[in-house]
């Protein structure tokens, strides 16, 4: 047995065979697996700067939620107390970019599936279990204002759905899994093509009996896609989307206040999709319609409706120029019980159109300047601008240096029309109120000195002004008075080791003048490692991070937060093995969070889970 299990330690690391008396093991070569936490960081030619996690970011990370999905990104925090099923759209479940996104009711950040805004319509809101990852390709985080890409927020995440397959014929995947407190999960996914037609389904399954008392969770959901090509460039698509979702609160572990209230969210999401690709210019127009309700018990009962369209176009206006162009419209309304509350619609149509520009300056060099407007027009409240500039500097695909100023705006939403209503006091001065705005500059460099090896870092500058507060001194009403800044910095290395090695490590720092800013920790730390030798597979990842101030950010005037958190250090992992019997991408696996059974929390009297295992299988054809 010793013997055994020397070879085989030996085995993962060297592509060699190993001959015992009566037989001989040949291990194939060591392939390189996917990098750990994220795909990658991107810059495109008029600056803006996102983050990518691909599904197999997710699947290594073992994530069956948008919030375990993200929980290492750099600039990235969450907040939770459940294992499964994300209670409200504040600490019982919510992600916040670089302290960006804990104003309540309202956000800072709006959350996409195919570039279609899925959120809490009436208070203004993600609400993470309406978001499912299962089914994605991928997840993309926009950290700043970027008016040539998402309109109307201050940072953006965006689930990628995925296509279909890429070859005549038809593959899918299927997942179980089962492990600590009654947790079991169910996925399953299908994708096809035939001629011109492709095809792809999703539907996944996850429910938790929790580690307290009442913090149970369950989220169901199924995705559908389809897809036609026309003729060479003309093709039309349509997505749906269905969820259903419950959470419960275990409740403060002193006092017990909120033990046993329920969180049922669902909704339905459609797009139907037009787009044309020739040589010199490429589009796409994008009608959606979606609806959700989210049930508190004790509380309220919430229905949303969006509607819109979203019209992107991208022109090779000159040889290295290129001009975007586009317009969104959206429209919403909502009701509210048991007080009765059925809004007005609220409308938002806002166009863009951005220039750049590629000239290459010699020695391997090129230098692209940009620069562009977003115009907004509010049946309600005031019209406002949003320009944005970048300079990018690059050699060849070794160093890129880019500088990019933005102006970000939000647009308060039918949540101050509910304060309205549950103030009479405030009467319609909510109508008074301008967009929220944030000011936004960040400096960067991304350096690939071999393959396999990225390093990126950047500083940025957020001043967020014209906050929405109401106040009852010395006016009665709703005002645009809040202001603070928030300064960081992120720093990350992605590099590839020999012997199947992937390693990642991301340093963020925050610096806000709000002392109390939630949920934007001085120093965060995330680390990652994946190994694939033979048919083993291995993903690690780790966080560490300082204290931080918890809650939402409060609507009040002269609100503060008083509640903190201590911060913590915790590590996972994933550890698969390659079985031919359940098709090419067949594996039993077992995942393990928090190895090492630390005590920490998210939300002050909410201990987190100690250490959890599942164990499961996945299976392909």
């Amino acid at each position: 047995m010793r013997k055994n299990c020397m070879a085989l330690a030996l085995a993962m690391a060297f592509p060699v065979s190993f001959t015992w008396a009566d037989q001989t093991l040949t291990l194939p070569a060591v392939t390189i697996t996917a990098s750990p936490i994220i795909d990658g960081n991107f810059t495109d030619p008029f600056g803006s700067y996102s983050t990518s996690v691909s599904a197999s970011q997710i699947q290594d990370l073992n994530a069956v939620d948008l919030a375990s999905a993200l929980r290492r990104t750099p600039g990235l925090t969450i907040s939770r107390f459940n294992p499964v099923g994300a209670f409200g759209g504040e600490e019982g479940g919510a992600v916040y970019i670089r302290g960006m996104g804990s104003s309540r009711p309202g956000s800072e950040i709006k959350t996409y599936i195919d570039g279609v805004p899925f959120y809490m319509g009436v208070w203004n809101h993600p609400l993470l279990d309406l978001l499912p990852t299962h089914g994605m390709q991928g997840i993309d985080v926009f950290k700043g204002p970027q008016p040539h890409v998402f309109g109307n927020t201050f940072g953006a995440i965006n689930l990628v759905p995925q296509d279909g397959a890429k070859k005549n014929g038809v593959e899918g995947d299927a997942q179980l899994s089962v492990g600590s407190f009654g947790t079991a999960v169910e996925q399953f996914s299908l994708r096809g093509r035939s001629g011109d037609l492709d095809y792809s389904l999703a539907q996944g399954y996850a429910k938790s009996s929790g580690h307290r008392d009442d913090s149970q969770g369950r989220l169901a959901n199924f995705m559908g896609r389809v897809g036609y090509k026309l003729n060479p460039q003309w093709s039309v698509s349509a997505l749906m989307l269905k969820t259903d979702n419950s959470a419960s609160d275990p409740g403060h572990s002193s006092t017990m206040l909120g033990k046993g209230h329920q969180y049922d969210t669902s909704g339905e999401l459609a797009a139907l999709t037009v787009a044309h690709d020739y040589e010199w210019v490429k589009g796409e127009v994008k009608a959606y319609s979606n609806a959700g309700q989210a049930i508190q018990s004790p509380g309220f009962t919430t229905d949303f409706e969006m509607t819109g369209i979203r019209w992107r176009e991208e022109i090779k206006t000159w040889v290295g120029g290129k001009m975007l162009a586009g317009l969104d419209v959206d429209h919403m309304s909502g009701t509210v019980s048991p007080i009765g509350f059925s809004s007005e619609k609220l409308s938002l149509t806002s166009s863009f159109v951005a220039l750049s520009h590629t000239q290459n300056i010699g020695q391997g060099w090129r230098i692209t300047p940009s620069a562009g407007m977003r115009g907004y027009d509010h049946n309600v409240l005031s019209d406002e601008l949003a320009p944005h500039a970048a300079l990018v500097l690059e050699q060849s695909d070794q160093v890129a240096i880019r500088l990019n100023a933005s102006k970000g705006l939000s647009y308060p939403g039918i949540d101050a029309e509910v304060l309205s209503s549950l103030m009479p006091a405030m009467g319609s001065t909510w109508k008074s109120l301008q967009a929220e705005q944030m000011k936004h500059t960040e400096l960067g460099v991304t350096w690939t000195p071999q393959p396999g090896t990225t390093l990126d870092a950047l500083v940025f500058s957020d001043r967020v002004s014209s906050r929405y507060v109401f106040a009852f001194s010395p006016a009665v009403g709703f005002l645009n008075l809040g202001s603070y800044r928030v300064t960081g910095s992120e720093i990350s290395l992605q590099h590839q080791l020999g012997l199947g090695w992937r390693l990642f490590a991301a340093l963020s720092t925050l610096n806000s003048s709000k002392a109390d800013l939630p949920y934007a920790p001085a120093k965060s730390l995330s680390l990652g490692a994946n190994w694939q030798g033979g048919p083993w597979r291995v993903g690690m990842d780790a966080l560490a991070q300082d204290k931080m101030f918890v809650l939402g950010q409060g609507r009040a005037n002269g609100a503060t937060n008083t509640d903190q958190v201590a911060g913590f250090a915790v590590a996972n992992a994933r550890v698969a093995y390659q079985v031919p019997t359940l098709g090419k991408r067949g594996e039993v696996f077992a995942a393990v969070e928090n190895i090492f059974d630390k005590e920490y929390e998210m939300r002050a009297g909410y201990p987190m889970p100690g250490r959890s295992v599942q164990v499961g299988l996945h299976a392909s054809f």
